[in-house]
């Protein structure tokens, strides 16, 4: 029976996913060879490495005997199998959803294929015009722009396709529907055009910006960024997300920068397209930008495909909303840098500059020695930290030892950590060097007890991380649709130190929120609500799931899909939300429990890894020592009331070295058994809360069902 199509989705998904060197490295031994692998070609009889696989180019190829193609192609190769037969494989191998095409769904596939050729060619008939625009009359302010204010030259305009959008309403539209005959409709679908409020018509979505086209991998048109010419907001206007155009799969620059990226091994990610221009402009060509969102995993990949080295290197700006971003697109990658697979460095420029300023005044050759210089990420965010903080002051003092210990507590035990305790130790005790011996074992305690609290992902068993992500879900359902709890839940959340979610899609929303809530209040208060020194009332004020939603549509479209339960919760999480604080104590208490569980199993471990000495070995060390056998001795002179003094004396003694020399195995033993006790407490709560909570949940469903009866009825 043959196999049914595949859905090119799933084609898609299984070459991004599929590295060349892992399919191949399964069934040829390989060696590094400068940037690339060689081995023994499994297609001929080869006696030396004849076969060379490139991860930067996905390609392999064989000198000997031509053989060469993709990671599916070889296996299609080697095992004699279909297409489908490969490409089903390596997605079940990678756990990728498998989507297959019908009669029906292959015709409607067709006319997706035509309508995106249609959007594409719309795009760049609109990147001519923009560029037709800019030489003319109307677009000699922009022109001057662009050489003047921003100091390129014709060369980089031409190179990067810049143009200009009248101020005229419908310019673009008059154009594109007269001279090319395309459709309003299709024009609103490439994001060209928005239809008027009433209903009648459209209207150019760009006028009088500077126009940045932005292109996929291949150098096809699929997006825009304005920049506004008279100071009027937004001052970056971005097409919306369309079929051709995510703004988390692509990067701005990258067809033009991949070929320098794996020459240079390393790509430099910047906020702006601007700074993407200047840099380039500059002779600085492995340079890309993010479109205005933390790095995605998709955009790591791509990036990580170009060097071989794996080396990225964040220059964002210097203020609030750029260190926000560095901190989310580390989120995003960090694990794969503590592994060791990815080298992430942060890159911050002096007087709080961005690149294109940065290159005006000091130069490429400044620059570049700035990014060879740049801290590695976690260096970076160790200066986060202390940065601004008086540590004279006890309360800044301990806040950034809090922090710190944070951080560090994701290092795995190595040497490495040991460096970074040491070196943080140094920067505490100001360099009072008998300080900083304390401070390190002090610290070194401190990251050993964060990892038994549940911060290490070793202790985690299966099911719990659903678990986790229900209760956080919970948890920011609550936060939106509760308004006048904020307060409460945000000093809930910091006491028990549960404000650091663990899925980073409720880390991302979380971070939204605080961005928000920020330029409300301001940071100090914030920060007081956190602390429960302040209620914030004013916290209620915020329609959150309004202004989330609007944001995430034109920055994060593709975290607005995993968030849209908790913006707009069904029937059945409403009536949930009609004891908040309940909840809360519930939904907390879940997720400090897990964290109780995970240090339960570490202590246990580190319980039984000890070596016990008995009562008998203590005894018997006892008898060994001088002290004892003279007071035996005097006891034996001293008569029945000595003897029994001396066997009381004895015990004490025999008891005091039990305890010191299993002392670590007693503290594991004390402490594991505390935190049993603390998790009976947190069932009470759990128990309590969920018992209270469910009661109307249940009774809605139940209306809710007897209402379907009777309307079945």
């Amino acid at each position: 029976m043959s196999l049914p199509r595949l859905h090119p989705r799933t084609i898609e998904a299984v070459k991004e996913r599929a590295d060349i060197v892992d399919v191949v490295g399964e069934h040829v031994v390989l060696k590094k060879k400068g940037r690339e692998f060689v081995g023994i070609c499994p297609f001929h009889d080869d006696k030396s490495p004849s076969m060379t696989v490139s991860p930067a180019k996905q390609f392999y190829y064989c000198f000997s005997c031509g053989a060469g193609g993709n990671a599916i192609k070889f296996l299609m190769e080697l095992q004699r199998n279909s297409f489908s037969d490969v490409v089903l494989e390596l997605a079940r191998k990678y756990q990728l959803p498998i989507e297959t095409l019908e009669g029906p769904q292959q015709e409607r596939l067709r006319q997706q294929l035509s309508r995106r050729e249609k959007l594409m060619k719309a795009l760049a008939l609109a990147a001519g015009w923009f560029r037709a625009q800019l030489r003319s009359p109307e677009g000699a302010g922009a022109l001057a722009y662009l050489k003047q204010n921003r100091g390129l030259s014709e060369a980089t305009i031409e190179g990067f396709g810049l143009g200009y959008a009248p101020e005229r309403w419908d310019g673009l539209l008059s154009h594109l529907q007269q001279v090319e005959g395309l459709a309003p409709e299709l024009l609103e679908a490439a994001g060209l055009v928005v239809p008027r409020k009433g209903g009648d018509g459209v209207y150019d979505r760009f006028r009088h910006r500077v126009m940045v086209p932005i292109a996929d991998r291949q150098g096809r048109i699929i997006g825009f960024g304005g920049r506004s010419l008279d100071g009027g907001e937004p001052k970056y206007l971005n097409s919306p997300e369309t079929e051709v155009f995510e703004k988390g799969k692509h990067l701005f620059g990258l067809d033009k920068a991949s070929s320098a990226i794996r020459k240079d091994d390393r790509a430099v990610v910047v906020e702006g397209y601007f700074d993407v221009i200047a840099l380039h402009a500059a002779g600085i060509t492995n340079a890309v930008a993010a479109l205005g969102t933390a790095l995605s995993s998709q955009q790591i990949t791509q990036l990580c495909r170009c060097c071989d080295s794996k080396r990225l290197i964040l220059n964002f700006d210097t203020d609030g909303a750029g260190v926000r971003a560095a901190q989310r697109a580390i989120g995003e990658v960090e694990q794969l840098a503590l592994q060791g697979q990815l080298e992430l460095r942060v890159l911050h420029l002096p007087a709080g500059k961005d690149p294109d300023e940065f290159l005006k005044e000091h130069g490429a050759g400044d620059y570049r020695s700035l990014l060879d210089q740049a801290p590695l990420w976690l260096d970076w965010q160790i200066e986060q930290v202390l940065e601004g903080r008086d540590l004279a002051r006890s309360d800044d003092f301990q806040q950034a030892v809090s922090a710190l210990v944070a951080l560090l507590g994701k290092l795995p035990q190595s040497a490495v950590r040991s460096r970074y305790l040491q070196q943080v130790a140094e920067r505490l005790s100001g360099g009072q060097a008998r300080l900083a011996i304390q401070l390190e074992d002090d610290l070194r305690q401190q990251v050993k007890g964060q990892r038994w609290h549940g911060r290490s992902q070793k202790w985690e068993q299966p099911g719990e991380a659903g678990l986790r992500e229900r209760a956080e879900a919970e948890l920011l359902r609550l936060y939106l649709h509760c308004p006048s709890h904020r307060g409460a839940i945000r000093a809930e959340l910091r006491r028990r130190e549960l404000d650091d979610f663990a899925l980073s899609h409720h880390r991302r929303l979380w971070a939204a929120i605080g961005s928000l809530e920020e330029g409300n209040l301001g940071a100090g208060r914030l920060e007081a609500v956190n602390r429960g020194l302040d209620p914030g009332h004013e916290l209620g004020d915020l329609d959150l799931p309004r202004l989330l939603g609007e944001q995430l549509v034109v920055e994060q479209s593709e975290l607005l899909n995993r968030l849209t339960p908790l913006l707009e919760p069904n029937e059945v999480q409403r009536l949930a939300l009609a004891q908040p604080l309940l909840q809360l104590r519930g939904a907390t208490a879940s997720l400090e429990r897990q964290r109780s569980l995970k240090r339960c199993r570490h202590l246990l471990d580190a319980w039984r890894a000890q070596n016990l000495e008995t009562l008998e070995r203590c005894i018997a060390r006892l008898l060994q020592e001088p002290a004892a056998a003279d007071g035996a001795t005097e006891a034996g002179a001293g008569g029945s009331g000595a003897l029994v003094h001396a066997g009381l004396d004895m015990e004490t003694r025999i008891e005091a070295m039990f305890v010191e020399l299993n002392g670590d195995a007693l503290k594991f033993q004390e402490l594991y058994y505390n935190e049993r006790k603390h998790i009976t407490h947190l069932d009470a709560q759990r128990r309590t809360s969920y018992e209270e909570v469910s009661r109307p949940v249940a009774a809605g469903a139940a209306a809710a069902a007897d209402g379907l009866d009777a309307l079945s009825a």
